[in-house]
């Protein structure tokens, strides 16, 4: 399946059971703007996407279409548990990118 932008923001908009204007509204820009970025003429500002993420309650990487993407969050484990992991992760893609 092809990916696409556009799709994507309009389910999550219509999931939401919002309309183009209540988007534009509480995003401080236009209907024809929110009309622009599901219809893949207009490209949001980074500002924007932020603000779309925070309306949909998604991430930037669903947004975009890199939701297949693994990962992890070491956000609650202590600097020398991060670093194993890292370390860990570093050897295992040594190991397997050897044979690429």
């Amino acid at each position: 399946m092809v990916y696409d932008f556009g799709i994507r923001l309009k389910e999550l908009r219509e999931a939401k059971r919002l309309s183009q204007a209540d988007v534009a509204e509480r995003l401080n820009v236009t209907r024809s703007a929110i009309s622009g970025y599901e219809c893949n003429t207009i490209t949001p500002s980074l500002e924007q996407l932020v603000k779309l993420a925070l309306l949909y309650n998604t991430s930037l990487d669903y947004i975009m279409g890199m939701d297949n993407r693994t990962n992890f969050y070491l956000d609650d484990l202590s600097e020398s548990q991060q670093q194993t992991i890292l370390d860990v992760v570093e050897r295992l893609k040594r190991e397997f990118m050897c044979g690429k």
